[in-house]
């Protein structure tokens, strides 16, 4: 494994975008990071699950190492080659708690937690937890299963009350936003919720 995670580092190395990681020093919470854009990344993730053929527990245990470098590409690698088959609630809880960025929780929702047949769930979770990053993984995670129409009633009635003490998290602010445009009553309860939305 360590000789895979060297080779995976001189890549990410090779496509270093300067300016971008400058800029990301300076406005994010990262050791390390090369400034590689997420297109890029898709592509290296591609090529390692090409290129590796693992079964799914050796490419958990890829995602975990890449995970526990403190690298913004790593972390970013790792929500995207973690099998969802293989990733515990709690292991979710785990990586959860230790998300230091809003771009790092974006992309855990995005490439990962939405996918995972417990989201929901967890989303609710985390919506009530007093910890701001979880509850930003909590909204965002909402955020996507509303895009899906993976919403039941009851979770949205939970949704809307606790984002009703909330309305200070931005993530909460567009989940209502997107829960609105969903439908005419939505929109009302969200009127109910936050009437300047």
């Amino acid at each position: 494994m360590k000789d895979i995670i060297i080779d995976i580092k001189k890549e990410l190395r090779a496509n270093m975008n300067g300016i971008a990681s400058s800029h990301m020093r300076q406005t994010e919470d990262y050791r390390v990071n090369w400034g590689i854009e997420l297109p890029r990344l898709d592509g290296i993730a591609i090529e390692i699950e090409k290129s590796l053929d693992m079964d799914s527990s050796s490419t958990r245990t890829l995602a975990q190492t890449l995970w526990n470098e403190n690298t913004r590409e790593c972390k970013i690698l790792a929500c995207k080659l973690m099998p969802k088959e293989e990733f515990s609630e709690e292991l979710c809880d785990i990586w959860a708690e230790s998300i230091r960025t809003e771009e790092i929780a974006t992309m855990f929702c995005l490439y990962l937690v939405q996918k995972l047949p417990y989201a929901c769930n967890k989303a609710l979770e985390w919506i009530a937890s007093d910890k701001k990053i979880l509850q930003s993984c909590g909204y965002l995670t909402l955020c996507h299963l509303m895009r899906k129409y993976e919403l039941s009633p009851e979770t949205a009635e939970e949704f809307l009350d606790q984002a009703e003490a909330s309305l200070e998290n931005r993530y909460a602010i567009k989940a209502l936003q997107i829960y609105a445009s969903l439908s005419e009553d939505n929109a009302q309860k969200v009127k109910k919720v936050a009437d300047y939305l």
